[in-house]
């Protein structure tokens, strides 16, 4: 008998179509991002950087800059000696003696306009003394030039293993099995090296902030955040105020993808508006400022893989390297995610992962979409295609052979359970979608060839043990509701997801519920982060609770008015009323507020709905091991293209993607899908070209999008398919989890495939460019 889960909703909105709760502020320009924010009096911000990608500051001079007119503030490191970091508090707001990366803040200025004070920036002379740079991090790794000499002082969490004489930042490392026992027993061991560049988010709206102390200390901050109230505590923590004294305030954001997660810029406008109190300070980053102040981070991965002849993965071993740049940011937590999701949706009995977080001279490594994970399935998904050929098996076969079902254990040891998901389905869906059982027609003209790829893909929510999130519920006058939930709405379209699941849960119309924007710490419920594909399973067991708490209030309420015992009362949309005889009723606005007898006797009260939820599962990881319960949930996948190459340019034309994911219960078909072709197209960026460039002395050359190429309309592929498997995740009572940083992560290793395929050719090295091509079809030839 197939097991069947029952979820505790009826679902009516949940599931179906339905327009964004935001679109109408968006699609009129009514919407307030913070860059359209403006003040009485404001000052304007600007930031002095560092020209060199490493060095001593041996003397920093502003008297040119304070005596220019118009000028109100100016700091340097020495007026700010304070630190900030999420993990490891490793990075000051404003260096005060050393630089680490070309662009590092040295000084800002506050000036009457945005002119004065870029005119004030210029004026600012600083003097360096040049040290030794340090582009790789597999050099760095020896320790011959410490980045951050004083790393064994810096604060951080225990659950990270630092190396200071190696410049490591976090060590991360899973032994599961037998290794060595393993790759004993292989009939075949293929391994192989893989690397991939920095990456920038490349928002439309960059990192912008406004600061304002008042004159009893209270520091109010309007950022362009993902997550205000991490936001929050980090400037509390670096700057030694107490929490009640510090107030964020986060409207929405023109494009976050992780590069807005934590604190980056806010800091330096907070150190400009403590000079000048009772006035606002606003700093807008430029293009090339926002380049330079987090990417994702670069990746050198080796892997080894042993196998039987059949194409049973028995053994693999890895070791990944990140490019961490000059600060551990996120980086921590990537290297981590990275290291315990080795080696993806698939069973390997026998493993033994050490990922490295490595600090150089580049720009900082931070969040980024997918978390570690689209650097990890790069090396993964392109070592098990050579397997393959190796093998002389079909990728897809050997993909199905080794996939994680239900009772196989995890990299960190978690068994797999019927609703963990599953990847099977996903390859299989994803598979006939692009045709794989079908040779590519290959086009007329001889120089130019067709192939197809695919790749599967995993990912949990890279979180803390006690990421927690609540929800407030506010019923009103006329039974309308207030919703207070504090994820940040980035464009994802959670407002609009959780006001269906509202809907649902309190069985009333969507259009009686209004949800609160922005987010203020002030104001807003308690919400970890807008990070890790977490918003819709961990506010989701929140709202419901909320939700309950509601309908217990009101059917408490009733149930004295209507002599019937509680739960022999049903809400629905305006009334409630009792089960076995529905013309027994109350209207909701006479009871959400309290009832009022004839007499003018009441009872109850204003109903508010409360509820909170945070993972009680989860565990951390043994530092020696990688063995716990990291991950509250996982989202499988798998994704397919067909390319066009010309063989003689070493152009690459996208003609088809397609991406399946299981993703649990689909609460909006229309924006997960906006989700699903948005993250794909974003794929093809770090697929095809994107990366960020250094020259040998360190200096970057990709700061604007003159120099850095993101896809546009014209590199779309003509045809985008994606579907849903919805697996119901049962630790969500609406089944529901992440898909929104899913859909980028295995686009590359599949048009990697696809131009194997059309080709016979294995290029290991992102971008996949012309040259790069030509390169490889240069030495096969050969």
């Amino acid at each position: 008998m197939k097991y069947e889960y029952q979820p505790p909703i009826k679902f009516e909105h949940v599931g179906k179509p339905m327009n964004r709760v935001d679109g109408f502020e968006k699609v009129t320009g009514n919407a307030k991002y913070v860059t359209d924010m403006f003040f009485p009096n404001m000052l304007y911000g600007a930031v002095k950087r560092s020209p060199i990608p490493h060095g001593i500051i041996k003397k920093i001079d502003t008297s040119k800059a304070e005596a220019l007119q118009g000028v109100r503030a100016i700091v340097t490191g020495k007026d700010v000696p304070y630190r900030q970091g999420i993990y490891l508090v490793d990075r000051p707001v404003i260096t005060p003696d050393r630089v680490r990366y070309v662009g590092e803040p040295v000084a800002a200025v506050a000036a009457d306009s945005l002119e004065i004070a870029r005119r004030a920036v210029e004026l600012i002379e600083v003097e360096y003394e040049e040290l030794p740079v340090v582009q790789d991090p597999r050099e760095s790794l020896k320790g011959e030039v410490l980045i951050h000499p004083d790393l064994a002082n810096y604060d951080r969490l225990p659950i990270y293993n630092i190396e200071p004489e190696r410049n490591v930042f976090h060590h991360h490392k899973t032994r599961k099995g037998d290794v060595e026992k393993g790759f004993k027993e292989a009939d075949v061991i293929v391994e192989g090296d893989y690397y991939l560049p920095q990456m920038y988010h490349a928002p439309l709206e960059p990192h912008a902030a406004i600061a304002f102390w008042d004159y009893n200390e209270k520091l109010t901050v309007w950022s362009s955040a993902q997550s205000p109230f991490t936001l929050r505590n980090l400037i509390a923590h670096a700057f030694k105020i107490p929490r009640h004294k510090v107030r964020v305030i986060a409207p929405y954001v023109g494009g976050g993808f992780g590069g807005k997660a934590g604190i980056n810029m806010e800091g330096i406008v907070i150190a400009l508006a403590e000079k000048v109190k009772g006035r606002h300070i606003k700093l807008v980053y430029t293009r090339e400022e926002d380049v330079a102040t987090v990417v994702r981070q670069a990746m050198y991965a080796h892997i080894k893989t042993g196998v039987e002849n059949d194409g049973t993965i028995v053994a693999m071993e890895a070791e990944l390297i990140f490019d961490g740049g000059a600060y551990a940011e996120y980086g921590t937590n990537v290297v981590r995610a990275a290291g315990y999701t080795l080696p993806g949706p698939y069973y390997v009995p026998n493993l033994k992962t050490d990922s490295f977080g490595v600090y150089t001279n580049h720009f900082i490594g931070g969040a980024f979409r997918g978390f570690g994970h689209g650097e990890l399935h790069w090396a993964t998904e392109r070592n098990l295609d050579e397997v393959a050929q190796k093998l002389g098996i079909d990728p897809l076969e050997l993909r199905l052979k080794n996939v994680l079902k239900p009772g196989l254990t995890n990299s960190m040891g978690q068994t797999i359970h019927h609703d963990t998901g599953d990847v099977e389905a996903c390859l299989k869906k994803a598979a006939e979608l692009i045709e794989y059982d079908k040779k590519p027609e290959q086009p007329a003209d001889p120089k130019k060839k067709r192939g197809k790829g695919i790749a599967g893909l995993v990912k949990a929510p890279a979180m803390p043990t006690n990421a927690a999130s609540a929800v407030v519920i506010k019923f009103h006058e006329d039974a309308t509701v207030t919703l207070q939930a504090s994820i940040q709405e980035i464009g994802q379209g959670f407002n609009t997801a959780v006001t269906q699941m509202a809907a649902d849960a309190l069985h009333i119309s969507p259009d009686k519920i209004h949800f609160v924007m922005p987010v203020d710490t002030d104001v807003n419920p308690y919400e970890w982060q807008t990070v890790a594909s977490r918003a819709l399973w961990t506010v989701g067991n929140a709202l419901y609770r909320a939700a309950e708490d509601a309908l217990n209030q009101i059917k408490n309420i009733a149930s004295q008015v209507l002599g019937v015992a509680p739960h022999n009362l049903e809400v629905e949309d305006d009334r409630v009323y009792v089960k076995y005889r529905p013309e027994k009723y109350l209207l909701l606005k006479d009871v959400v507020m309290g009832y009022t007898y004839p007499d003018g006797h009441a009872i109850g009260g204003p109903v508010i709905g409360r509820g909170s939820f945070v993972p009680e599962m989860l565990t951390n990881l043994d530092l020696e091991t990688g063995q716990g319960n990291a991950a509250a949930e996982w989202t499988f996948g798998a994704q397919a293209a067909e390319v066009e190459i010309d063989t003689e340019t070493g152009e690459i034309k996208v003609l088809s993607m397609v991406g399946v994911f299981d993703a649990g219960t689909i609460i909006n078909p229309i924006t997960a899908g906006g989700q699903v072709v948005g993250g794909m197209i974003q794929g093809m960026g770090p697929a095809l070209f994107e990366g960020v460039k250094y020259n040998d002395k360190g200096y970057p050359l990709t700061v604007s999008f003159t120099d850095y190429k993101i896809p546009t309309i014209a590199d779309i592929p003509d045809e985008i398919k994606y579907d849903f498997v919805e697996t119901f995740e049962e630790s969500s009572p609406f089944g529901a989890k992440g898909v929104g940083e899913h859909p980028m992560i295995s686009i590359p290793p599949a048009i990697a495939a696809a131009i194997y395929d059309a080709l016979g050719v294995n290029i290991n090295e992102l971008p996949l460019s012309p040259d790069k091509i030509l390169k490889a079809l240069d030495e096969k030839n050969s």
